[in-house]
């Protein structure tokens, strides 16, 4: 009994999957840039947020605090 529920478990899993696959729609070039451009950005930020957290000297800090604001920005946020 067990197997044919797990059964119906992995044929929902699929079907479900391909329905997301299709209703996904194809992203353009710029989108894709765009997508990539924002990521490394936010990944940056995180960075230098981490960074921040175990700066030792002021000078460090004042330097990523603007960093930090200038990828904030460019984030637009």
């Amino acid at each position: 009994m067990a197997r044919g529920f797990e059964s119906k478990d992995v044929e929902f899993q699929q079907a479900e999957a391909q329905r997301q696959t299709k209703d996904r729609r194809v992203l353009t070039a710029e989108e894709r840039e765009a997508a990539s451009r924002r990521r490394t950005i936010e990944l940056a930020l995180a960075r230098a947020k981490a960074d921040l957290a175990v700066a030792a000297s002021d000078a460090h800090r004042r330097m990523l605090t603007q960093a930090i604001a200038a990828l904030e920005e460019q984030l637009g946020g």
